[in-house]
């Protein structure tokens, strides 16, 4: 055991340890995550105890700090536009999980626990949550994109506001219970309600300080600056105040993402060349604190509340992906990378344990669901890898052809009577979508013009009209699809089934010739993505074909470093 070790000798030793499990972990194809945690065990109170808890205590800063970033990352994914076409699948997701998951765990572990109900409920309403650490440096890890993951990381952003939610609830409930008092709707409802009206009002209040303050900046070093001070604030000031940080860095999050969507310079942006050094840390850390004492004495509920959480995941993921119409790949493998579970659960089971009101099963509840949260923390990230690249999501990070079309971009209930109408459809979409700043009629205007010049329609139910921007640095995209046909002037006759607006720079002549040619390829090479594709009864659906569809390197190949310059 190390001695007097100050603090950031305790943090760099630490930094090095997680570095290195990380490594070894990808060396042996497991997630770094996990390496880290086990690293994190064998330093810890349970092996070689290399620290006293003293010294773990001063990086209790650094822990709050990695946890409110993390939340602020994964806020940052409720981004209103861009879920639009995700919300009837997240809706149904937080709902399903919000009420299949605990009340299956809750009817596991109430016998198991030989009738403390009380017990039973806090640990029912804990399983909702899983750690968004966790998710997001496995998407790192895996370079996965696609509506996959965007699912995933929004469902993890709302199931945290559920969890927290749900778990005042049932404090509430079972200190009532316990001091026989009479519970009403009201009572049991106001604490919840409070705890995210302030996490709200902290969140959002300080977004919004935020985008005032750099409003007229442009210097990185002042963004970072200003960013720091506005997340190490609502970190401090949660702590303080008694108000969830997880919930009020998920808040703060949402405001910077929704309020200025395209400005992506501030918040947990500005630390992305830390990521990999703060999920080091982080994660060790969170094995450091995991400890096997009470695992003879109830390490048989803990594995029953493991079993029945992973089950209410599963089963509510397929239940609400089957209800929203999700493809395949998502409804199987949802579920299954929900399972990890770390640092709010635990935050919330000290906050009860510390309360006199649950003295009597402190012992109980504690024991319970740290062993709980070390089978999740160490399961979970393997099954979460998994079902990433199950998804066909994992390795997508990169630039591709057709990298600007996004799920959000694509419609696929299109109904128009002219042609001019389907464009002027697609021009709000393509405006909506990508956050447009731009005379809306001189765009549509444009690429009315040049349909009058010369059609677009390519043949084989596929036409793509485009417009020239002023401005920009990419090209951006909408894309139309009507399962009946729109029944428009064609060179073969054939009814437009597929209606693709392109919006190009003027520096990128050459990409746009190579999307067109892709676009055409992916339609006349194969005619079983072409069936499927106007076919498509979801935009989720069309995004696959596109991107994920095993034979979409065909068309939609990865660009190397030159090509993406």
């Amino acid at each position: 055991m190390l001695h007097d070790a100050n603090p950031l000798l305790v943090l760099s030793l630490i930094l090095v340890a997680g570095a290195f499990g990380g490594a070894v972990s990808r060396k042996l194809k497991v997630p770094s995550v996990t390496g880290q945690i086990l690293v994190g065990v064998i330093m810890g109170p349970s092996a070689l105890h290399v620290f006293e808890h003293r010294a773990l205590v001063g990086l209790e800063p650094f822990t709050h700090f990695a946890l409110g970033l993390m939340a602020v990352a994964v806020g940052s994914h409720l981004q209103v536009r861009k879920l639009r076409n995700a919300k009837k699948r997240l809706l149904l997701l937080v709902l399903f999980e919000s009420i299949v998951t605990p009340l299956a765990v809750f009817f596991a572990v109430t016998p198991a626990l030989n009738g403390a109900w009380r017990v039973a409920l806090l640990v029912a309403a804990l399983s909702v949550s899983t750690a968004p650490a966790t998710i997001l440096a496995l998407v790192k890890e895996s370079q996965a994109k696609g509506a996959f993951v965007k699912t995933l990381v929004a469902g993890v952003a709302l199931n945290n506001i559920a969890c927290i939610s749900l778990f005042e609830v049932a404090r509430t409930v079972a200190r009532a219970a316990e001091a026989g008092a009479t519970l009403n709707v009201g009572v049991v409802l106001i604490a919840p309600l409070r705890q995210l009206a302030a996490a709200g009002a902290l969140g959002v209040g300080a977004g919004a300080a935020l985008i005032l303050a750099t409003r007229n900046v442009v210097r990185p070093e002042r963004l970072t600056t200003a960013s720091m001070i506005a997340i190490l604030l609502t970190i401090g000031l949660g702590n303080h105040l008694g108000i969830s940080v997880p919930l009020s860095g998920l808040f703060l999050g949402m405001a910077l993402a929704n309020l200025t969507p395209e400005k992506e310079e501030i918040g947990h942006e500005v630390f992305t060349n830390f990521e990999g050094a703060i999920f080091a840390v982080f994660f060790t850390l969170a094995g450091m604190e995991l400890v096997f004492d009470h695992l003879a004495v109830v390490g048989g509920v803990a594995l029953v509340a493991f079993v029945s959480r992973a089950f209410g995941k599963y089963v509510s993921a397929h239940l609400a992906m089957r209800l929203a119409g999700a493809t395949r790949r998502i409804r199987e493998n949802l579920g299954v990378a929900l399972v990890p579970q770390a640092g709010l659960a635990l935050g919330l089971v000290l906050l009860v344990t510390s309360d006199p009101a649950f003295a009597a099963y402190r012992a109980t509840l504690l024991a319970v669901c740290l062993t709980l949260v070390t089978l999740n923390e160490l399961v979970g990230p393997i099954l979460t890898r998994r079902a990433l690249h199950r998804s066909g999501d994992a390795g997508k990070d990169r630039a591709r052809v057709l990298d600007f079309i996004h799920e959000e971009n694509i419609v696929t209930n299109l109904r128009a009577a002219t042609m001019e109408q389907a464009i002027e459809k697609l021009v709000d979409v393509l405006i909506e979508t990508n956050h447009l700043v731009l005379d809306r009629d001189r765009l549509l205007r444009q690429v009315l013009e040049r349909e009058r010049g010369m059609s677009t329609c390519f043949g084989d139910g596929l036409a793509i009209p485009h417009g020239e921007l002023e401005e920009g640095g990419s090209m951006l995209g909408a894309i139309g699809i009507s399962r009946e046909g729109l029944d428009f002037e064609t060179p073969d006759g054939r009814p437009v089934h597929c209606m693709i607006l392109l919006a190009t720079p003027a520096s990128q002549r050459d990409r746009h010739l190579e999307v067109l040619a892709a676009l055409a390829r992916a339609v006349s090479s194969d005619h079983a993505i072409r069936d499927q594709l106007y076919a498509a009864r979801s935009p989720a659906h069309a995004y696959e074909l596109l991107h994920v569809y095993d034979e979409s390197e065909d068309y939609n190949r990865f660009l190397d470093d030159a090509d993406a310059g």
